[in-house]
Parts: structure tokens; C-alpha cells; sequence
């Protein structure tokens, strides 16, 4: 009779690799509860202090914190998803939530008035770090709406040093 062993796992050298800004590319499913801005700015705070962006803290955890807390409002699920990317000198903010957009027009302007009314901080973040924000209706599966917004590097690191 014969004996038989289960295979080891093979090891693998930890990548020695530091991160980058170019290698930042994180997503997070998040709880839709009044925790969760929270937990996505200590996250993205951590990101960012990893990947050597220390100068784009103060506006990016701005619009962390504002998408997610909207995110949070707006979700007719029990969750609600951010990513995080940069890419070209830019660090994009996305985060999608189960709100589907209305079928009735006045419905849907009222909806879309609420939602951009809500984000008027994220609005001035972005002004002053010449950036973009916006949301829409979602094109991933399960539709719900996608807010983004891009912050420009350069401009970002100023804001955060508070230059006018």
C-alpha cells in the first residue's frame, strides 16, 4: 500500500518591488452604513501613502469621502463599490451604487438635482485642483449610477499644500 503525500505549495520570493503611482489600482466593495466614507478615506489614505502620492491626500480623501457618502445614501443595495486608479498623471475616483436612473423625465431631473446638489463640495474640490467630476447612469451589469471624478496631479499637490 502505498502512501501518498499532498504536494507542498511552492514558494514565491515576495515581490521586491515598491509600489508606484503608475501601479495604483485598487477596488473595494464597501457596506452601504454610515461607516463606510470612513473606512474608504483611512483606505485610499493608506493607498496613496503606499504608492508615494502623499502630496494628492487632502483633496483625494475630499472626494473619497464625498462619492462614498452619497454612494452610501443612494444605494438601493446592501453595498456599493470604489476604485481607485492613476493613470497619465491622474488619479481617478470611481464608485458605482445600485441607484437605477428614473424612466419618468421629471422624476430623473429631480434625482439628478439631488445627487449634484449633494456633491457641491466634490464640485469645488474639483475647480480648485482643475479636475472633473460627474455621474451617470452605470454601465456595468446590474445598471445603478456611476460617479467619478479625475484630479490632476499637479494641480492637486497644490491644493493640498493650499496654494490659491
Amino acid at each position: 500500500m502505498s502512501v501518498s503525500l499532498c504536494p507542498l505549495a511552492p514558494t514565491y520570493p515576495a515581490d521586491p518591488t515598491t509600489p508606484t503611482p503608475e501601479t495604483l489600482a485598487y477596488s473595494f466593495t464597501l457596506p452601504a452604513a454610515l461607516a463606510s466614507p470612513a473606512l474608504a478615506r483611512a483606505a485610499t489614505r493608506e493607498v496613496l501613502k503606499a504608492h508615494d502620492l502623499y502630496d494628492m491626500l487632502d483633496p483625494a480623501l475630499q472626494a473619497v469621502g464625498e462619492l462614498t457618502a452619497i454612494a452610501a445614501q443612494f444605494t438601493e443595495a446592501s453595498d456599493f463599490y470604489l476604485s481607485l486608479r492613476y493613470r497619465a498623471g491622474t488619479l481617478r475616483v470611481i464608485v458605482y451604487d445600485s441607484h437605477p436612473r428614473h424612466t419618468q423625465p421629471h422624476l430623473a431631473a429631480a434625482c439628478d438635482t439631488r445627487r449634484r446638489a449633494a456633491l457641491r463640495v466634490l464640485a469645488c474640490v474639483c475647480r480648485a485642483c482643475d479636475g472633473a467630476w460627474g455621474f451617470g447612469e452605470s454601465r456595468e451589469p446590474g445598471g445603478g449610477t456611476r460617479m467619478w471624478t479625475r484630479l490632476p496631479r499637479a494641480n492637486a499637490a497644490a491644493y493640498g499644500a493650499g496654494a490659491p
